[in-house]
């Protein structure tokens, strides 16, 4: 989101694009509760598991050009022998020495870990820290090219010279000509993209599972499907082949837009292929349902299948297995609206589930608690699950702490949602890392609370952050599902005059800004409701334990706005990073409180270099930090409720404004500070299932980059020829530039 003028383009910083060598690798426990499951439940975790992983392919076709021909490399070569004798083999044949060997493994664990070669979270191109040659000499002493050099070497010669360039445009993900995005081919404007929206909008297509791109004088929406024959669809979903009523070509103000799908066939139709199989494993009827209509919708392109598969999904209370699929979350997409591929299965952590059942069951009496009176509150709040999970299987390009979904408006106001706290995410913690710009006892006590305080925050953030709040809408009938005679607006007192016309969406209203908006919104309703004790006592805190839960909470957070600055842009003036953006606004709005409640300094560290100083008034948090928080919590749900994108553009981007207009603290140039000093999130070693005979057994890697590797090469162990044809005809589509600039940068 662009926040102020754009910087002068200047020779990339390579500690943003590399992967430091002390990056933390930690494994996913996940035998504990795979071990409870029973053999039927282990089968469907299987088939649903090997359903995400197909899927997870889709996202190097979303992420780059050069994705999906990287993986294709390192599948190849990591595949033909151990690890450790693919490192020997480069030591003797070529000459590589430990810390490059260990560099090549750790720029592969990262491709793999966030399924392509830029970030998931922070949208910036990931480059090994050796150079083209060294890279090169690794694949060319490997078993695999002495088999078979006539794939491999086409395949270095499509990938090599994008693996290493910087040039501008391919530094960080973003709209065409500003960044790359395979959303849409490199001709596509941004003009090009509202244009297909306005349309998308009036006949009401979901952008979630789109691309676009320009065909000549047309501009060409894909449908991602699989696209097969009614009767083979019939037969496996029990659900007619229902031909997409606006496939086709059509005419928008005097553009030639034309309506096709099967985007990602191939895939796709693998996907529904193993939910087919997961299907004959399922609990009850409303799994077999949604599956039925996942399948549905990723043969045909249907939004709306998926939305009666989620609307099962809903239904389907406190499963032991729980899972979710299909184009979810639209963070990568520039323009905020498309989503990206992901698929998980999980397994059910039943001691914290009780707690967050207790949450659940109070939740009508707590958003009473938000500062926003009844009218712009949901009329019911219609009690989701809400389960703490052990991650079995996390398909996609990164995993979260926490989830609520379903994302379609609709479905959250009149159906209901899930939340999930994925419990194995939140343990998995790296306690000799240092804390950073703390002071000593602010970072003791941080390693011994963050774990527990962000559990709080990730369970109030997901129930009642995602889940609150009242989007003021006109149906089709042109009723309005607000009294507008009685509703006032929160800071004039007048009758409220915006809301959201017949068919706007909260998406689509807000754009590009609407991820990030609304995390900022659940994440304050976190810090507003962890003040109150009885909440806290909900998750076995209280008395000075829980005075301590909420200083770190709130530390953590002012914290986490400061190291954001890692994913800030100063050259194209924007943030990469949904949340981070989110947690930056927040410590600006504290900042504004005043009275000493939060404190930057600048300083020299023990090692000589630039350092900072954070510090967080505590007696202040329940007075001046409340009083902040809860006024601006106010106006971000008053401008959502509304529909009134020009307050809410200009509020939040004023806060979002990263430059040096404060002389005591100047974050452009605190940037610099926190980059030197940045700390690589964890890559995270899933487990695999494995089928042998008529059993389902768990596999279990090492927590290092190699032990990544091997997960990775273990699901995949052969070479992919459809993925191959994709990306040749996503080259076709997107007319990307068939020689790219080579950057002679000295990657040692």
């Amino acid at each position: 989101m662009a926040t102020n003028k754009k910087q002068k383009t200047s020779a990339p910083d390579l500690s943003v694009h590399t992967i430091p060598a002390d990056t933390p690798v930690v494994c996913l426990e996940a035998a504990k509760a795979f071990e409870g499951l029973t053999d039927k439940e282990r089968k469907y975790a299987y088939w649903l598991s090997k359903a995400d992983w197909e899927g997870a392919k889709i996202c190097l076709i979303q992420t780059s050009p050069e994705s999906a021909p990287i993986f294709a490399l390192f599948q190849l070569v990591f595949s033909a022998q151990p690890v450790a004798n693919l490192v020997a083999a480069a030591k003797s044949a070529a000459g590589l020495t430990e810390a490059q060997c260990d560099a090549v493994l750790l720029y592969a664990a990262s491709f793999f870990g966030n399924m392509g070669n830029y970030k998931s979270f922070g949208d910036t191109k990931i480059v090994p820290q050796v150079p083209k040659e060294k890279l090169k000499q690794i694949i060319w002493a490997s078993e695999a090219f002495k088999r078979n050099s006539v794939l491999l070497e086409p395949l270095w010669g499509d990938c090599c010279d994008q693996i290493y360039s910087l040039k501008s445009r391919y530094r960080e993900l973003g709209l065409p000509k500003k960044g790359l995005s395979t959303y849409y081919s490199s001709d596509v404007t941004e003009a090009d993209i509202a244009l297909v929206g306005e349309f998308m909008q009036e006949k009401q297509i979901s952008p979630y599972n789109t691309r676009i791109f320009k065909c000549g004088e047309v501009l060409k929406l894909m449908l991602a499907a699989g696209v097969d024959t009614a009767e083979d669809l019939e037969h496996s979903t029990g659900l007619p082949d229902t031909v997409h009523p606006h496939l086709g070509a059509h005419t928008h103000k005097g553009t030639s837009i034309r309506v096709e799908r099967g985007d990602y066939a191939p895939l796709m139709k693998r996907v529904v292929a193993n939910l087919g199989k997961a299907k004959e494993f399922a609990a009850n009827d409303h799994e077999r349902n949604m599956l039925s209509h996942y399948m549905h919708s990723f043969m045909i392109g249907s939004i709306e299948s998926h939305k009666d598969g989620s609307r099962h999904w809903i239904k389907d209370k406190g499963p032991i297995i729980e899972t979710y699929i299909g184009f979810i979350e639209s963070y990568r997409d520039p323009y905020g609206v498309r989503g990206e591929f992901e698929g998980f299965v999980a397994m059910v952590n039943k001691e914290m589930s009780a707690k967050f059942g207790v949450l659940v069951e109070r939740a009508e009496e707590l958003t009473k608690l938000l500062p926003w009176p009844a009218a712009y509150e949901k009329d019911v709040f219609l009690r989701p699950d809400f389960t703490s999970l052990d991650v079995l299987t996390f398909a996609g390009s990164g995993i979260p702490a926490g989830i609520n979904i379903p994302n379609y408006d609709d479905i959250r106001q009149n159906d209901g949602f899930k939340n999930v706290s994925l419990g194995n995410v939140l343990s998995a913690a790296v306690p000799s890392q240092k804390v950073t710009f703390l002071t000593a006892s602010d970072e003791e006590l941080m390693k011994k609370l963050k774990g527990p305080a962000f559990e709080v925050q990730v369970g109030l953030h997901e129930l009642l952050g995602h889940g609150s709040g009242k989007l003021f809408q006109e149906e089709k009938d042109g009723k309005l599902n607000f009294d507008a005679d009685a509703v006032t607006h929160l800071e004039t007192g007048e009758r409220v005059t915006t809301w959201y016309k017949a068919n706007e969406t909260w998406d689509g209203k807000f754009s590009a800004m609407s991820s990030t908006y609304e995390e900022c919104r659940a994440e304050c309703v976190g810090l507003h409701l962890c003040l109150n004790r009885d909440i806290l006592k909900i998750f076995g805190h209280e008395g000075a334990a829980a005075d301590d839960i909420i200083y770190i909470n709130w530390l953590n957070m002012v914290r986490a706005g400061l190291l954001a600055l890692e994913f800030y842009s100063p050259e194209t003036a924007s943030w990469k990073q949904a949340h981070m953006n989110a947690r930056y606004v927040i410590l600006q709005v504290l900042l504004e409180a005043g009275d000493g409640l939060v404190k930057i300094e600048q300083l020299t560290g023990e090692d000589g270099q630039p350092d900072l100083l954070m510090t967080l008034d505590r007696a202040k948090i329940e007075t001046t930090g409340k009083e902040a928080i809860s006024k601006f919590l106010m106006r971000l749900q008053l401008y959502k409720a509304t529909a009134d994108f020009e307050k809410g553009q200009k509020m939040y981007c004023g806060y979002s404004a990263v430059d040096n207009s404060n002389a005591a603290i100047p974050f452009l140039h605190l940037r610099s500070i926190v980059l030197a000093r940045k700390q690589e999130r964890r890559f995270f070693v899933q487990a695999n299932t494995k089928l042998t005979g008529d059993s389902v057994e768990l596999e279990l890697y090492d927590s290092s980059p190699a032990g990544l590797i091997d997960s990775y090469v273990q699901r995949f162990p052969f070479h992919d020829s459809e993925l191959e044809s994709l990306w040749e005809a996503d080259k076709q589509n997107h007319h990307y530039e068939k020689e790219h600039e080579r950057d002679d940068l000295d990657l040692h």
